[in-house]
């Protein structure tokens, strides 16, 4: 880290190093510390303080924790400052964008000020984020005449290109994240010629790169993270070893993005990628020297023939793969088709293998057919015993196959432990939380690196299970032996919250469901101006209360209905905080689904109501759901019990922490299912959820209604 800064630990040991940080810590968030001097807002919380003495501990321990830490703790500022005031390089990754900006350009540039810490901090993403200088070249070639529109977002690209210093294609205002110019300007581990490139020098991503190694904080997520853990790609084999401590915030997400990485992939659109981009290359640097359209011809053929064999499915059927051949599909037929995409793959890359001396485009399009070839040869061999196989279908298809979850990577390859050994701790000083540290000690395996160095692992997220050890989140990532953390939120849920489940809907399964979900949401978000975010477990539910709701408040002008789908999430949100702006625009509904269940924020009264459409069990017939069922099973376990409950409990804990974002919301969650009154399981799930006020009748819930709405003087 920088010189200037003095690191907590010193020659006198490591009881004093962590007494020090400590103390440090709880100096910084007392009464009259820092942070209260300079925010006049600033509250203390004991739920922060614990949390940033548990994250000290563990720091100085070089060991890991899990932490929960409920809405309102605080949990950026609890873990960045003993990370910032330890004097070590740190390392936090995120799952997703908007958390990652947030904390690189607002939480640590305050913190660092507010320190007196002048450190280097970098920002670090995915090659799709980045400016591609040499794919940028190559895509005025690409892209059509006709394709007018496509043009257009090519030229403003190419002058964002000459003002630019990081090449980060956020910074391009109005640049849909969805634009097809977006693959075309920016590269992928199979495309980029590396070195050889004509911009290496001043490419964004290496730029990216050098300047995550100098610095003292980087800033990465999820995705780069394991990516790097599969292919070694993305610089976080050099800068990890340098890294006294990992932070993962939103860790909630770290097993279903890990087990992304640590499995295997080819689609249909990868094939057609390599496709352009041969046709592209060959015509314009080696025209006569190959047939390249009839090679291009050929592989685009066999990549489209391979979807015909699957036939007509609807998007997002996924086909278990458990023997040579996925169900359903004709044992001669798909064999066939996956020969011909092979054969089509070898015959490019041997055209492409005889222009290697024209240059590294054409190396690299060799290599990425011959691994195609590679992966299809795999695909066609068994299925390991302890991973999963099925095809995703489309518009195009997905080969995928993926381990049941990361226990095995985290333990050997992250934390280096093996045999377990469960002890718990007591409380050891006055500022422990009691009854919450759940310690387990393990042996661990070490690398050179780290007997030398030693490194803290922090995992952190609003919700990590429903249950006290976390097992929902330890289990699947192989960390049975870290001590973890509860921190309960300090928002009074009781007073500022009600929960309504209707008795008197129709089963979640009926046809009737989604339309009788509309009108009770019609009639309750009429009484408060909108305000209302519905969060639907399918993409069906979401289309048929999406349009109930836009037949209800067509023509009128006091409510807009917001569909996901029809622009993107950050669009959407930043239309729907508007509505609340002193009725100068119409209150929204919002219907959303899938993402928008977390990392939706809108605080204050611009969101009062979140209605859930069904409780959001996973899915019994996917692949992967069956395999981790199955397994359960193997071990005598109840897969319902033990997976689809807390599977039901997060999700729904992540869908109701959007009503309630600041210590003085307001607001009510209404679930739409009767399975929460009157099955046995439902209370487990009822108990999940932040302790709101439970609201026993349709009176009582028009009641709360009608109450935020004079509130804000709506009668």
């Amino acid at each position: 880290m920088s010189d200037c800064l003095t690191p907590a630990g010193s020659n006198s040991g490591q009881e004093v190093a962590q007494s020090t940080l400590e103390q440090q810590v709880l100096d910084f968030f007392a009464p009259g510390g820092p942070l209260a001097e300079h925010d006049p807002h600033y509250r203390e919380r004991s739920g922060q303080r614990h949390m940033a003495l548990a994250v000290a501990r563990a720091i100085v321990e070089h060991d890991a924790l899990v932490v929960e830490a409920g809405t309102g703790v605080g949990k950026t500022f609890a873990y960045l400052v003993p990370a910032l005031l330890a004097g070590e390089r740190a390392l936090v990754s995120t799952a997703t964008k908007t958390l990652q900006d947030q904390l690189f350009t607002r939480d640590l540039p305050y913190l660092t000020n507010l320190l007196g810490l002048p450190l280097r901090l970098a920002l670090l993403k995915g090659r799709g984020s980045y400016l591609c200088l040499h794919r940028l070249q190559q895509a005025r070639h690409t892209v059509l005449r006709s394709d007018g529109a496509l043009l257009h977002t090519i030229s403003r690209i190419e002058r964002f290109a000459q003002s630019t210093r990081t090449g980060d294609l956020s910074e391009l205002e109005g640049l849909d994240e969805r634009s097809p110019a977006i693959p075309l300007v920016t590269s992928t581990r199979d495309n980029c010629i590396g070195s050889t490139c004509d911009h290496f020098r001043q490419c964004h991503v290496n730029v990216a790169r050098r300047e995550a190694l100098a610095a003292d904080v980087v800033v990465v997520n999820h995705h780069l993270f394991f990516a790097d853990l599969a292919v070694r790609e993305s610089g976080m084999a050099e800068l990890l070893p340098s890294v006294h401590t990992v932070i993962f915030d939103e860790a909630h997400q770290l097993n279903e993005i890990g087990t992304q990485f640590m499995g295997m992939q080819l689609g249909s659109g990868h094939v057609l990628d390599l496709c352009r981009d041969l046709l592209a290359t060959g015509m314009q640097s080696a025209r006569g020297l190959a047939d390249w359209q009839t090679l291009a011809r050929q592989l685009e053929q066999a990549a489209r023939e391979l979807r015909l064999v699957v036939g007509q499915r609807p998007a997002g059927t996924k086909l278990r793969w458990t023997e040579s051949v996925p169900d359903t599909l004709n044992p001669d037929e798909w064999p066939g088709a996956l020969r011909a995409l092979r054969a089509a793959l070898e015959d490019a890359a041997s055209a492409l293998d005889m222009m290697s001396e024209l240059g590294p485009d054409f190396v690299r399009l060799h290599q990425r057919a011959t691994a195609m070839q590679e992966r299809i040869d795999l695909f066609q061999q068994p299925c390991p015993p302890d991973a999963v196989r099925w095809l995703d279908v489309s518009a195009q298809l997905r080969l995928v196959q993926s381990p049941l979850d990361i226990a095995e990577t985290v333990r050997t390859r992250m934390l280096k432990r093996k045999q377990l050994h469960v002890l718990e701790r007591e409380p050891e000083s006055a500022w422990d939380e009691p009854q919450v540290i759940h310690q387990i000690q393990s042996e661990k395996l070490h690398d050179d690196h780290d007997i030398k160095q030693g490194r803290a692992w922090i995992f952190t997220s609003a919700t990590l299970g429903d249950e006290p050890q976390l097992r929902w989140f330890t289990e699947p990532c192989g960390m049975q032996d870290v001590a973890t953390l509860q921190v309960e939120s300090p928002f009074a849920y009781a007073t500022h919250a009600s929960v309504y489940v209707p008795p008197d809907l129709p089963l979640p399964n009926a046809p009737e469901h989604p339309a009788a979900v509309a009108r009770l949401v019609a009639e309750a978000a009429s009484q408060i101006g909108g305000r209302t975010l519905v969060l639907t477990t399918t993409l069906r539910s979401l289309r048929v209360i999406g349009e109930a709701l836009r037949r209800r408040f067509e023509g009128g002008d006091s409510i807009e209905v917001l569909v996901q789908g029809e622009s993107t999430k950050r669009r959407l949100i930043e239309r729907f905080r508007l509505g609340d702006d002193e009725g100068r625009l119409p209150g929204c509904i919002l219907v959303a689904s899938a993402s928008f269940w977390e990392g939706v924020d809108v605080p204050g009264d611009g969101l009062q109501l979140v209605v859930i459409d069904k409780l959001p069990f996973p899915p019994p017939q996917d692949p992967l759901v069956e395999a981790r069922s199955r397994r359960l099973e193997l071990e005598g376990r109840s897969p319902f019990r033990d997976y689809f409950l807390p599977e039901t409990a997060v999700m729904l804990k992540q869908g109701a922490g959007r009503l309630i974002r600041r210590e003085n919301d307001t607001g009510v969650l209404i679930v739409c299912d009767r399975r929460l009154l009157q099955m046995s399981y439902g209370n487990r799930l009822l108990k999940a959820l932040p302790p709101m006020r439970r609201l026993a009748s349709r009176e009582e819930l028009d009641a709360a209604l009608q109450a935020m709405a004079c509130r804000h003087g709506k009668d």
